[in-house]
C-alpha cells in the first residue's frame, strides 16, 4: 500500500520571457527556491500555473522540468487535465515516464455531465492510466464529483486520492467518514487554501495551496503547527495569511495576484499570455505595493519607500474565522485537542 500524499503542494507559475515562452532557468531557479523553504511537493499545470493558457506540448514541457528539477527531493503532483480522454492518458503516460508520483485530473469542463458520467469518465482513466490518479474537484469551473460518485470511484485502486476545491467542510467531514474506513491509504487535499486549519483538524492530508508559492516557508510552518497541535499559532497565522491570500486573489483577475507577490520575492515571471489593459496595469502596480506591505509584515521582503496605504480585511476572513472557532470548539470538546 503506497503511503498517502500529506503535506503542501504548490501550485506554482510558470516564469515566462519576453516572447512568452516558458523561462526555463528561471523556472528551475524558482522550483529550487520552493523546495529549499519547505513544500511538501510540487503541482505543475495547475489553475494557478495557468495550464489552460500552455499547449498541451507545453504542458509535458513543464511537467518534465519539474519532475527533473525535483529530482526525487519532493515528489511531483502533475495536472493531467485534457480535453478528452485519450488525450489525459497521454498525458498520463508522459508525466509517469517523466517519474511524477501521481497526476491530478479534474472533472470534464465545459459540459456539464451527470454524475454518471462524471463516474465514466474517471472510471475510463483509472482502467488504463499507468499512473496513480487524484481526482480534483472544483464545482465552480467543471462538473461536481458528488459523495456517491466518489465512493465508487474509491473503490478503483490506481485512484489515490481527492483534491478538493470547493472548501465545503462539510463535505470534506462526510468523504473522510465514508472512505478512509475502506482506502486508509486514500489522500484528502484541500484546495481552498482559506480554511486550511479546519480541513487538517477534521482529517484532511494536507492542501494544494497558490499562497505557498508566494511564501512556501509559511504556509510550511502552518502545516507543521497543525501537526503538532499548537492550534492558537496554527490560527494566528491562518488569519494572516488570509489577508494575504485575499489581497491576491480578489484585487485582480486570478492568478495575476499571485504573480504579482511571487515577483516580490525576486522571481522574473514576465507577462502573463492574457493581456492587461492599461488601467488593469496601473491597478497591479497599485496591488503590488499592498501587497509588499503585507509581506514586510511577514518580514519577506522590504516595506516600499513612503510608507504604506490603509488595508481593508475581506468578509471572506470573519467567514474562515467562524468556522475555525466552531471547529476547534468541538475538537476541544470531544477531547481531540
Amino acid at each position: 500500500m503506497a503511503e498517502r500524499l500529506t503535506g503542501i503542494f504548490t501550485p506554482h507559475l510558470v516564469p515566462l520571457d519576453e516572447r512568452g515562452d516558458i523561462a526555463e532557468a528561471e523556472l528551475r531557479r524558482y522550483l529550487d527556491w520552493l523546495i529549499a523553504q519547505g513544500v511538501h511537493g510540487l503541482y505543475p499545470n495547475g489553475s494557478t500555473g495557468e495550464f489552460v493558457r500552455f499547449t498541451p506540448e507545453e504542458r509535458r514541457t513543464i511537467v518534465r522540468i519539474v519532475c527533473e528539477q525535483a529530482a526525487g527531493r519532493v515528489p511531483v503532483l502533475a495536472g493531467a487535465a485534457e480535453a478528452n480522454v485519450r488525450e489525459t492518458l497521454a498525458a498520463c503516460e508522459a508525466y509517469a515516464g517523466f517519474g511524477a508520483r501521481a497526476v491530478a485530473i479534474v472533472s470534464p469542463f465545459y459540459y456539464r455531465l451527470s454524475p454518471e458520467s462524471v463516474h465514466a469518465y474517471f472510471a475510463e482513466i483509472a482502467r488504463h492510466s499507468p499512473i496513480d490518479v487524484t481526482l480534483y474537484n472544483i464545482p465552480m469551473f467543471a462538473s461536481p464529483i458528488d459523495l456517491p460518485t466518489l465512493r465508487r470511484l474509491a473503490e478503483l485502486p490506481r485512484i489515490i486520492g481527492i483534491k478538493d476545491s470547493s472548501g465545503d467542510l462539510a463535505f470534506m467531514m462526510r468523504s473522510l467518514t465514508a472512505i478512509r474506513p475502506l482506502r486508509p491509504d486514500f489522500s484528502f487535499l484541500t484546495g481552498w487554501e482559506a480554511v486550511l486549519v479546519p480541513m487538517l483538524l477534521v482529517g484532511a492530508d494536507g492542501g494544494t495551496h497558490a499562497t505557498s508559492g508566494v511564501v512556501p516557508e509559511l504556509t510550511r510552518r502552518l502545516f507543521d503547527l497543525v501537526r503538532e497541535r499548537e492550534l492558537d499559532d496554527a490560527m494566528r497565522l491562518q488569519y494572516r495569511l488570509l489577508e494575504l491570500f485575499d489581497a491576491m486573489l480578489y484585487s485582480a483577475d486570478f492568478p495575476e495576484g499571485f504573480r504579482a507577490a511571487v515577483e516580490l520575492r525576486g522571481f522574473r515571471l514576465g507577462r502573463s499570455r492574457q493581456p492587461l489593459s492599461a488601467s488593469q496595469q496601473v491597478d497591479r502596480d497599485r496591488l503590488q505595493r499592498t501587497l509588499q506591505c503585507i509581506l514586510a509584515d511577514f518580514g519577506c521582503v522590504a516595506a516600499p519607500s513612503g510608507g504604506c496605504p490603509v488595508r481593508e480585511t475581506n468578509p471572506e476572513r470573519q467567514r474562515v474565522t467562524r468556522i475555525a472557532d466552531e471547529v476547534v470548539a468541538d475538537l476541544r470538546r470531544r477531547g481531540v485537542v
